[in-house]
């Protein structure tokens, strides 16, 4: 990345018909902002439902403004989502996408350098203890069991099981719990590794969601699976909080040193 170029900063995430969804991506965003250097250009898109705000349009505001070169930051929380995939071919990074999509190629002048999903970041880890330690009473007797949506698809389930197994284990690392494990939606094991856990640990078990927002898995899915066993749950997804803007924070400047050198 030429060092005389102030690149432009591409945020993707889903999107939602709710419009409180993008208020906390936008919120995130904002604290984002305050951390990187004066000049740089972010936009926040998404991959539906929200009119004027598809990638597309993001990336023709970027280069309207003389971008050549955009990063671009997967707001997911997994590599095993297939929308990664998706993403990665419409912007041409790869020829061809793993699964068959209807997204089509993006139109993009500008040079991209491609962020990664959440998977196993550090900082994640400490925001997701962050979120549930209220629930802790005596760590050294507890177990946590962190859910994600996971993938029915080969391949991207196996991505999707070893980021959230590797988050779980760095949970575990700095929350001092007796163990630290993960279930997944789809194929789903989620009642089953609460059920282990509460024969071993009783009312010690701590469930915590690893999604961005909460919305019917969160508020529906998840309760009503695991309905008659006993656990604390609080619902809280992973934004809002400042170390989603920090995790990006770093990823950018990650990727700016990396072309620079």
């Amino acid at each position: 990345m030429n060092k005389s170029v102030q690149p432009g900063v591409l945020i993707i995430s889903h999107g939602s018909p709710d419009p409180g969804w993008a208020e906390l991506v936008d919120g995130t965003v904002s604290e984002l902002m305050e951390l990187l250097p004066e000049g740089i250009s972010v936009e926040a898109v998404f991959l539906d439902n929200q009119e004027g705000r598809l990638i597309q349009d993001g990336i023709d505001r970027l280069e309207a403004q003389g971008i050549t070169e955009i990063i671009v930051i997967p707001l997911f929380v997994s590599s095993g989502s297939t929308h990664i995939d998706e993403i990665t071919y419409a912007l041409g990074i790869k020829n061809t996408p793993e699964k068959e999509t209807d997204m089509e190629r993006l139109r993009i002048s500008a040079r991209v350098f491609l962020g990664v999903p959440v998977h196993d970041d550090p900082l994640i880890a400490e925001l997701v203890w962050d979120k549930v330690k209220g629930l802790s009473k005596r760590p050294e007797r507890e177990a946590l069991v962190l859910v994600g949506h996971g993938s029915r698809h080969d391949g991207f389930r196996q991505r999707w099981e070893e980021g959230i197994a590797a988050l779980s284990a760095r949970i575990g690392e700095i929350s001092g719990l007796a163990a630290a494990d993960y279930a997944l939606l789809n194929p789903d094991s989620l009642r089953s590794q609460v059920s282990r856990y509460t024969e071993e640990m009783g009312d010690g078990v701590i469930v915590a969601p690893l999604f961005l927002s909460a919305g019917y898995f969160t508020k529906r899915v998840i309760p009503e699976r695991l309905k008659g066993l006993q656990y604390r749950y609080s619902g809280e997804p992973l934004l809002p909080h400042p170390l989603v803007a920090r995790w990006m924070y770093a990823q950018i400047l990650n990727i700016m040193r990396s072309v620079n050198n």
